[in-house]
This record gives structure tokens, sequence and C-alpha cells, in this order.
């Protein structure tokens, strides 16, 4: 029974039900009929399962070449200095000189940032805060070995946080790539 329910859904598997508790007064060719309706309504079911995995699948597909072509487009470095200046505030233009005392701040400033206004970016101001992400990550590298553990520890939340809310974009933008085709309108 945990098969059928799994396969098709509790309307399946509730008719699948009934079939067997008729089978016990039925005879074997009304049985057989049974069978084979079962079988038609599973098939039925497979069938629906692997076009929308065909449709999702190429809508996909779709969403994955335009992001790789949109990524291909190199940034704007008057846009990109623009948002690490929205992002990192007084520390934009200064990462090179972060000590292991100073790294913290930076990472929470861009997180306060993120936080306050990443639902209205678009895929293209994502590019732009990954870069400057990717920035603030390297100047990190340069001072990691002399970082305590509790700092470090800080950092990696901050950093596991905005991957969340990046990831949490693209399943979105996904979610919406991927929505079955809207049922033609009434005339």
């Amino acid at each position: 029974m945990k098969k059928l329910i799994s396969l098709g859904g509790p309307a399946l598997a509730l008719g699948a039900l009934a079939g067997l508790l008729a089978a016990c007064d039925s005879t074997p060719r009304e049985r057989q009929a049974a069978v084979r309706e079962q079988a038609h309504n599973l098939d039925t079911v497979a069938r629906r399962g692997a076009h929308t995995l065909a449709r999702v699948g190429r809508q996909t597909a779709r969403y994955d070449a335009a992001n790789r072509a949109r990524r291909a487009q190199p940034l704007d470095p008057q846009r990109r200095k623009a948002f690490a200046a929205n992002l990192l505030g007084p520390y934009a233009g200064r990462l090179g000189a972060l000590t292991p005392a100073t790294i913290g701040a930076p990472y929470q400033q861009l997180l306060q940032q993120t936080r306050a206004r990443h639902s209205a970016w678009t895929d293209r101001d994502w590019d732009y805060a990954r870069a400057v992400y990717a920035d603030l990550n390297a100047a990190l590298a340069r001072v990691r070995l002399d970082l305590p553990a509790r700092g470090e520890l800080r950092v990696r939340a901050w950093q596991a946080e905005f991957v969340a809310m990046q990831a949490g974009h693209t399943a979105g933008e996904l979610h919406a790539a991927t929505r079955p085709p809207a049922p033609p309108a009434a005339r």
C-alpha cells in the first residue's frame, strides 16, 4: 500500500484499496478488469510525470543558458564600485588595509545591507553583490591565518548567511522559470 501512495497520491491509493476490498466478493474476470483499470491509472500518472519532468528539464536548461550568458558579460566597473560602496559603506575601497581585528566589521556591514536590499535585487544585482563578496573573501584569505577562531567562526556564519540568501534568490528564480504554463484564457 505504501508504494501506491508514493506513486500516485492518496486518490490512487484509495482506489486501489477499494479494488482490493471489492476483490473479496468478485469473480476472476471482475478482478482482472479492476487490475487493468488500476494499471491504466498508474500509466496515466507515470505519463503525466514524464511530461512534467521533460517540461521542467527544458525550462531549467533555458534558465541555465540565460544565466550563463548573463554571467559571461563583464561587470561594469563603475556599477561594481557603486555596489561596493552601498554594501560595504565605509569599508569600500579599504579592503586591502583590513587586519584580523577589523575583518569582521565589513562582513557585518555587507550582511546588514544585503538583508535590507536583497528582496529587490535582480539576477544582475546579485552578480555585483557576489563580486563584492568575492573581494571581501580575498581580503579574508590574506589575514585568515592570523584570525582567532572566534572571529573566523563569526565570519563563516556571515558567509553562510550571504550564500543562503543568494541560494534563496536562485531557487525562487528557478521556481518562477519552471512554473507550468498558464492555461489559455477562456473566450
